[in-house]
């Protein structure tokens, strides 16, 4: 699957086309200096997350449509999460590093204990266990992030960055 992530003005442009030929488009609001769904890219892919934001996409649904799933069960919001479905666990774990890693980055960096002191508690409010992450993983994900929002923040609006996936 390709994806495409267009800089916009307050939100980023999200496009990706499947395997199949199928295609699905959708916005995305700023959520700090690095397109959010990058940043599930990075950590879903390190982590090996298959069926997580990105695997979900891949396999056909919308990306509106998985943020539907997660909210209907309570998980836009780790305090009114109930026990999940089975079939959305690795998007919560998910979800929750990535908002850890985004979180450290914006501090200005940090270790693989700092990410575990935030991700073991916000997993175990949305009832999924935390993924095992290594030292090297949790290096990777931070170098990837950082060279990630080197090159957003130096990027004119319009500027498209490309992935694929997995």
């Amino acid at each position: 699957m390709i994806i495409r992530i267009t800089k916009g003005s307050g939100e980023d442009h999200v496009a990706v086309v499947r395997a199949d030929g199928s295609r699905a488009e959708t916005r995305f609001p700023w959520k700090g200096p690095v397109p959010h769904d990058a940043v599930h890219l990075i950590v879903e892919r390190e982590l090996g997350l298959a069926e997580a934001f990105w695997g979900m996409v891949a396999g056909g649904r919308h990306p509106e449509e998985i943020q539907a799933l997660a909210k209907a069960g309570g998980h836009a919001s780790a305090t009114r999460a109930g026990v999940p479905d089975a079939g959305i666990a690795q998007l919560l774990q998910a979800e929750r590093l990535v908002e850890c890693y985004e979180a450290l980055h914006w501090g200005g960096g940090g270790t693989l204990a700092d990410i575990l002191v935030m991700a073991e508690p916000n997993c175990a409010a949305s009832h999924v266990a935390c993924p095992a992450i290594g030292e090297t993983q949790h290096d990777a994900i931070m170098m990837a992030v950082a060279a990630l929002a080197d090159a957003w923040r130096a990027a004119p609006r319009g500027a498209t960055r490309e992935w694929v996936w997995p």
